[in-house]
């Protein structure tokens, strides 16, 4: 009989919106507005980033790689290697930036890891 307490390791979408995210340095540098899900694999492949402004006025939202994000239960939060300056000069999002796939590779180019597709 095993006795080892088990642990939970799935997660709610619903529970990753509004997490925070922290940098490299431990700084809180925004929060998880949502995320995008590949209908065709179901993996999670971006997390809409929000950050900046103040009481949701000036905020700026940018899409992060999922696997640059790592959770952290002492922090409650997600820690990633990412500064807000990479943040900011991440390629923008245009109004079709969902189906661009010119986008994502600029995008994942600049985060330096591999495309999620084949």
């Amino acid at each position: 009989m095993n006795t080892q307490p088990t642990l939970a390791t799935l997660v709610s979408s619903n529970d990753v919106t509004g997490t925070k995210v922290f940098s490299p340095d431990g700084d809180h540098i925004g929060e998880i507005d949502h995320v995008m899900i590949d209908k065709l694999s179901g993996k999670i492949v971006y997390v809409a980033m929000t950050f900046g402004g103040f009481l949701g006025i000036g905020e700026n939202q940018h899409s992060l790689p999922w696997p640059k994000l790592k959770y952290d239960p002492d922090k409650g939060g997600y820690v990633t290697n990412v500064t807000r300056e990479m943040l900011e000069a991440s390629p923008p999002r245009q109004q079709n930036w969902a189906t661009d796939r010119r986008w994502e590779e600029r995008l994942h180019g600049h985060y330096g890891i591999p495309p999620y597709w084949p």
